[in-house]
């Protein structure tokens, strides 16, 4: 596909219409990066990782750390981005390096292990932050979050053009806000908090700082956003390395300096025993106390209403993708005729969110979400060394020193797939077996029901490269 070829992604072959279409700006791109990433992570599991690294110190590291890691992550994204710009991300990478088992695995993992979580986890945030103000019961919270969901899926499935400007300014809105709550933490902050004794029960040293870096997976995921849309983004062969690139930018620093403040503000005990740990840090805020808290609480609401409004908006695609290639449902692979989205893919997307939200809790998601983003995380890295020599591969951006870029993506991960082993044996085996056991079976039913148009595919993919 050329860089100018601004309509046509892929053909469906589940009936409707027949494809999406190339909609969504430089600004679109780098708001679904930024806006998915600055989200419920920071503002929820900014608790979890200071009850894991056990220190204030070691707690804005595994932020610093956790946001520098991203940046080869982010670099071999980008290249293989710009060579293949098409929906799907995982799918798309997994199928050029020819490992179709691990392409129809990434849209699996990503539907019952990442993608719908992530809705209910944010969907969950929004309602807890509102209960700040409320003092609602969890039932009342559950309901709020799933009204949440069944608003944003309608917003993005019947006006995505509506939907795509909703996000660009509630982005812009929260990223301002944001910036100040970090000015005026830091400004506010005592050097007594950042010596605090270690909260108990956390683990020391270095193993305290990697298990903290592991629970910052939440936060940090979504800056490859754009990818998972990459076919309906305008000139993806410019504006995908910009997006991508500035996203692992400023998300780090805002992370940074975010946590920076929390822990400086209160007592880590404290934030690490906290629902709403960023609004719990800023009623420390001198003089304003309880309004600095509730101003917090507001742009958590702010800010995690903007991430669950971008997930839904673009994950959806990766099931849409598989079905289009044959290792899904090929209902899925529908395109509203009217609307020009995936709605059937949406719908199922945010039903199953709307039964997590009702059968567990953050904590649980979270935990589940990181091993399974970590571990598909490290396999796609790998494809790079696989496709680069390919004789259809042509990024229009080459990451800087590849080999070692691609390397020092996957090892990173590695390291963090074997602590979340250690700290959590039994749960993480579990999910494991669960996550892959489950997708051979399906794989194999996919290969033989839908082997039409797997071989169709095949076809077309294979006329296209002589």
């Amino acid at each position: 596909m050329s860089a100018k070829d601004n309509t046509k992604v892929s053909p469906n072959t589940g009936g409707g219409e027949k494809e999406l279409t190339r909609r969504l700006g430089l600004m679109s791109a780098i708001v679904l990066g930024v806006g998915t990433t600055v989200g419920s992570g920071i503002f929820t599991s900014v608790g979890e990782v200071a009850g894991t690294a056990g220190t204030p110190i070691l707690t804005v590291l595994a932020f610093l750390i956790g946001g520098i890691i991203m940046i080869p992550q982010n670099l071999c994204y980008t290249e293989l981005m710009t060579a293949y710009p098409e929906d799907g991300l995982f799918i798309v990478y997994f199928r050029e390096a020819g490992w179709n088992f691990l392409s129809f695995f990434g849209g699996w993992s990503c539907f019952w292990a990442t993608d719908p979580v992530g809705i209910a986890i944010m969907a969950i945030a929004v309602g807890n932050y509102l209960a700040y103000f409320t003092g609602w019961t969890t039932m009342t919270v559950r309901i709020v979050s799933v009204v949440l969901i069944v608003i944003f899926t309608a917003l993005h499935m019947i006006k995505m053009d509506a939907g795509a400007k909703f996000q660009n300014v509630i982005t812009s809105v929260k990223i301002v806000p944001f910036i100040l709550l970090v000015i005026v933490g830091l400004f506010c902050v005592s050097g007594g908090n950042y010596i605090a004794p270690t909260v108990r029960g956390a683990q020391t040293g270095a193993m305290a700082l990697i298990l903290g870096i592991t629970a910052t997976t939440w936060s940090f995921d979504g800056m490859q956003t754009c990818g998972t849309m990459a076919g309906e983004i305008k000139n993806p062969h410019r504006n995908l390395p910009i997006a991508l690139i500035g996203t692992v930018i400023l998300c780090t620093l805002l992370y940074t300096g975010l946590t920076a403040a929390a822990v400086g503000l209160c007592d880590i005990s404290i934030l690490a025993a906290s629902d709403a740990p960023i609004a719990t840090a800023f009623e420390y805020v001198p003089f304003i106390g309880k309004s600095a808290g509730t101003i917090a609480a507001v742009l958590a609401i702010v800010v995690v209403t903007g991430s669950l409004s971008s997930l839904i908006m673009f994950q959806a695609r990766v099931q849409y993708k598989a079905a289009t290639e044959g290792y899904w449902w090929k209902s899925w692979s529908k395109v509203h005729p009217e609307w020009k989205t995936p709605h059937v893919s949406m719908l199922w997307q945010s039903g199953v969110a709307i039964i997590f939200v009702f059968f567990t809790s953050i904590q649980t998601l979270l935990g589940y979400f990181t091993l399974i983003c970590l571990i598909r995380n490290i396999l796609c890295f790998c494809t790079w060394f696989k496709v680069r020599n390919k004789s259809n591969y042509h990024p229009t951006w080459k990451m800087p020193v590849g080999p070692l870029m691609a390397v020092l993506a996957i090892v990173p991960s590695c390291i963090l797939v074997v602590t979340t082993f250690i700290s959590d044996p039994l749960f993480s085996v579990i999910a494991s077996i669960a996550a892959i056991g489950s997708a051979v079976p399906f794989y194999f039913y996919f290969k033989k029901a839908n082997a039409g148009i797997i071989a169709e595919k095949a076809a077309e993919r294979a006329a296209a490269q002589q």
